[in-house]
């Protein structure tokens, strides 16, 4: 069995990693719900992002909050898309999400990797002039986090098949199947 068994995923790291399209894909197979965590934001936020302004940790607290609160009140399970940079980001998260813990993913991927996926999007206010500061900002998951690490150089779809494997999904809908 996966010490990742759960059905409450949060796929994190900084802009242009794949939190969207990997998550998406992997709630597609999960058949759970997704949703990206930007959404979440306040319209401050998305201001202060849009003009390429780095949010504070007190502008991020009441969004973190909202992050963890959504996924405590997902009783079927869901994939949440959030950045969680930092260690006290995910506490925040996990504290608020009680009494589900979610497993965090953090999808890693190096600079020139990232900025070149943010610089080819449309339609994302995020702007590719904030990467420098997301990395300078990001503290990966620590192993005490026991977070699932992947690297972003395969496609989306192969990284949502291999966390879902690794998630210890697969085996979970083939005893299912066989009830």
């Amino acid at each position: 069995m996966s010490r990742f068994k759960q059905s409450h995923v949060v796929i994190m790291g900084v802009s242009g990693c794949g939190k969207s399209t990997v998550g998406a894909a992997l709630a597609r197979m999960g058949r759970i719900g997704y949703l990206d965590g930007d959404d979440l934001h306040s319209v401050e936020n998305v201001e202060k992002m849009r003009a390429g302004i780095p949010l504070t940790d007190a502008d991020r607290l009441p969004w973190l909050e909202e992050c963890g609160a959504t996924l405590g009140r997902a009783h079927s399970g869901l994939v949440l898309g959030c950045s969680a940079l930092k260690f006290g980001y995910r506490d925040i998260i996990r504290r608020t999400a009680f009494p589900v813990q979610p497993v965090f993913v953090f999808l890693n991927g190096n600079r020139d990797v990232l900025l070149e996926r943010m610089e080819s999007r449309t339609g994302h206010y995020m702007p590719s002039s904030l990467l420098d500061s997301q990395l300078k900002t990001l503290e990966p998951p620590v192993p005490s986090e026991q977070a699932m690490i992947v690297d972003i150089d395969q496609p989306a779809e192969r990284l949502a098949e291999d966390i879902f494997n690794r998630l210890g999904w697969r085996a979970e809908f083939v005893a299912r199947r066989q009830v």
